[in-house]
């Protein structure tokens, strides 16, 4: 197959043909329809998030069945399914509990390989390594039963992969980890993929203000057209001062970090209000934060994470798409433009520059 390959930290990836091997057993083969390109993938480029190499990279994306491993029950061939990145178990404490994001099983995976501790892609006799238990960046992919989402066939696929990543992890952490209430104030720190989504989540929680931050005025419209009240650019300061301002001189309710720097995981804190909720989203940064201890135990403030919007894929994503067919859940509007596998690093630069609310690559 035709995949991309990250071969080495901080430069652009390869695309290239990548021998595969089929599903063994508990495992399923897709053919990927289409792959969102995620800020994830590009913390591994960077080293972010660390990932043995060479590595197929992609965390997003859906597709159809091809071939399914021996003992597999979940789906059949001929399938249309969203690929999830957190398998899991249903069976250890946190599943049991409607935690699946946490699942022991899925901790236990070595990170690049599959469960048996193997890959299953190979350039020249060599392994290549899996990411985030996908690999969308591929034609191909094995995957866990676990992983593989059944949904309708009367979904588009391109709009379905956004479903796998960016959508379930922004909606889900409004809902799902912070329980937003009717009639709240939400500030939504970086709205790139997931941070618009997390927008999408504020809008159908009936959030009273949704205040939108970040450094690119073009995001801060997209995030305006998906539902934000009001915006702040940040690259003319500090912005906690202006949420302040929006929100009678309390703070929000919530603030949601949707980037992944100390600079936006330490302004969550100082931009909620006593007994508000800081909910990080973002890759966490390897720098370590200065938080002022005093101001959480004063006020009472809550400091959450939010692992894949706390969400139990085989429910939560058919919820999401049921809502897209609704119109109450808006997918068509995330997919500014779609590539080849062969545009991935122009793709890549169109997210960093915030030219694209997402770019789908479509096989």
């Amino acid at each position: 197959m035709k995949a991309a390959v990250l071969q080495e930290l901080n430069s652009p990836l390869v695309v290239e043909n990548v021998d595969f091997q089929g599903p063994q057993a508990g495992e399923v083969l897709v053919k990927v329809a289409a792959t969102g390109v995620c800020h994830s993938c590009y913390h591994a480029v960077t080293g972010n998030l660390s990932v043995p190499l060479p590595a197929v990279l992609g965390d997003e994306g859906a597709g159809v069945v091809e071939e399914v491993g021996e003992g597999v029950t979940l789906v059949r061939p001929g399938d249309h399914v969203i690929l999830s990145w957190a398998p899991s178990c249903g069976n250890c404490v946190y599943c049991i509990q409607g935690y699946p994001a946490v699942c022991l099983m899925a901790s236990r995976i070595p990170r690049g390989f599959m469960a048996d501790g193997t890959t299953r892609y190979r350039v020249n006799g060599e392994p290549v390594y899996h990411f985030a238990n996908i690999s969308s960046f591929g034609e191909y992919t094995v995957i866990a039963e676990e992983s593989a989402i059944p949904i309708g066939k009367d979904i588009p696929l391109d709009k379905a992969a956004l479903v796998g990543c960016s959508v379930t992890t922004g909606v889900c952490a409004v809902t799902n980890t912070a329980r937003v209430r009717p009639g709240s104030s939400v500030a939504v720190f970086g709205v790139g993929g997931i941070g618009l989504n997390v927008v999408q989540g504020a809008v159908l929680s009936g959030a009273e203000k949704i205040i939108a931050i970040d450094l690119l005025d073009a995001k801060l419209e997209m995030a305006k057209r998906l539902g934000a009240t009001h915006t702040i650019n940040a690259a003319a300061g500090d912005p906690v001062p202006e949420v302040h301002a929006l929100t009678d001189g309390l703070g929000a309710e919530y603030a949601f970090e949707a980037i992944g720097t100390k600079t936006t995981y330490e302004q969550t804190v100082r931009a909620i209000r006593s007994r508000g909720m800081a909910v990080w989203i973002g890759a966490p940064p390897r720098e370590p934060l200065s938080i002022d201890a005093g101001v959480v135990f004063w006020g009472e403030k809550t400091i959450m994470g939010s692992n894949y919007g706390s969400a139990r894929p085989r429910h939560d994503m058919p919820r999401l798409l049921a809502l897209y067919k609704s119109g109450r859940l808006k997918l068509d509007e995330l997919v500014t433009r779609t590539y080849r596998l062969e545009q991935i690093n122009e793709a890549f630069d169109d997210m960093l520059r915030g030219k694209v609310a997402r770019g789908v690559i479509r096989f």
